[in-house]
């Protein structure tokens, strides 16, 4: 392993963790492990994190580095996992059980970051329970690594547990188009990816009903110019998919806001709370 100057930094890196995916970094030499990766650790994380590039996550001189929501998270689970067992392979998520409990319902929806649309549905009067994890993709009792990583086709979702004689299901529906852009593909704000992309997974036929008239008068208002530039495109692009295998996610993502996150600084998930949603690692 070579040390070399970060080819994106005027100067040595300062963005110096002790372990990158297991790897010492010593405080002024960056490990390149292969041409794949550029020279600097936060390069590396990105890749890591499911970065489009490593371009994409570069530093100005004399900066302190932010990491978004995707990096962030997959810095977290690096870090929770270096310690339970260098070299082991994480265990996979649990799949959640097919049916609500008797008297409630589910919905299931994916809107970029879980952390925050989760929030959001904590918020909402009727909603009994929520759950973060990951569906729509191909592989069995998949980790975050890897659906961070793009190669199972998993969504980051949000499942509700919902009594439907306090919401109904157009309220759902409302809370989501209110909170995610529907109109960007495999794109939430700055994160960019697959498990990234907006879906509506429905649970049966008048959800999946519910669903599609929603779509076409959120066309309707964006065709007409009643949101002006409230989103990214002018064209819905959430996919209305059957709800399929849902597994849990990894226990810290669960009500992640609500329990501070990594800055401990807890959000309020009472019910009716109208406070803004600050969404951070």
């Amino acid at each position: 392993v070579k040390p070399v100057q970060c080819n994106r930094c005027t100067s040595w890196c300062r963005v110096r963790p002790r372990f990158v995916a297991g790897v010492v970094v010593q405080p002024t030499t960056h490990p390149i492990p292969s041409e794949q990766f550029t020279s600097a650790p936060h390069h590396i994380l990105g890749m890591l994190a499911g970065a489009r590039s490593a371009s994409s996550f570069r530093r100005p001189s004399n900066r302190p580095v932010r990491l978004d929501r995707t990096q962030m998270k997959a810095f977290s689970g690096l870090f929770g996992g270096l310690f339970g067992g260098l070299g082991q392979s994480k265990p996979g998520c649990e799949l959640a059980p097919k049916e609500a409990p008797e008297g409630l319902k589910l919905a299931t929806f994916a809107g970029g970051c879980f952390w925050g649309l989760e929030l959001a549905y904590q918020r909402v009067p009727g909603v009994v329970s929520t759950s973060v994890g990951y569906t729509g993709g191909r592989k069995p009792n998949p980790n975050y690594e890897e659906v961070c990583s793009g190669s199972t086709g998993h969504a980051e979702a949000v499942q509700c547990t919902y009594d439907d004689k306090e919401v109904t299901y157009d309220e759902l529906l409302d809370v989501f188009f209110n909170r995610v852009d529907p109109t960007t593909k495999d794109r939430q704000g700055n994160d960019w990816g697959t498990q990234y992309r907006s879906a509506i997974y429905y649970h049966d036929e008048a959800q999946r009903q519910a669903a599609l008239k929603k779509i076409e008068e959120v066309n309707q208002k964006l065709g007409s110019g009643l949101w002006g530039s409230k989103w990214g495109g002018s064209k819905v692009v959430t996919e209305v998919q059957p709800a399929g295998d849902y597994y849990i996610a990894e226990q810290y993502h669960q009500q992640y806001l609500e329990k501070g996150g990594r800055m401990g600084r807890g959000q309020s998930a009472a019910k009716g709370c109208k406070d803004p949603i600050r969404c951070y690692g």
